[in-house]
């Protein structure tokens, strides 16, 4: 039996971030996803919108089908 799974090249956030610290964010999703490590990644509120910034994840958790992930927004670009 299979187990389903994605692999994401960006980071989309929906509003459900949350600050851990200054620029440390958590972020939980639906489904088992796989992200790069320790690389720079855009980082979008939704998936067709702009980027808001440019995002390092630190942490991938895989648990009941769920995945967490722990980010340090680097830059992040202006909504003005």
């Amino acid at each position: 039996m299979g187990m389903p799974l994605e692999l994401n090249t960006m980071i989309v956030t929906k509003g459900l971030e949350k600050r851990m610290d200054e620029n440390l964010f958590v972020l939980e999703k639906a489904g088992y996803r796989l992200y790069p490590l320790d690389i720079p990644i855009s980082v979008h509120k939704t998936k067709e919108g702009e980027r808001t910034g440019t995002g390092v994840i630190r942490k991938v958790e895989l648990v009941n089908n769920q995945t967490r992930i722990t980010y340090e927004l680097v830059k992040l670009n202006s909504t003005n």
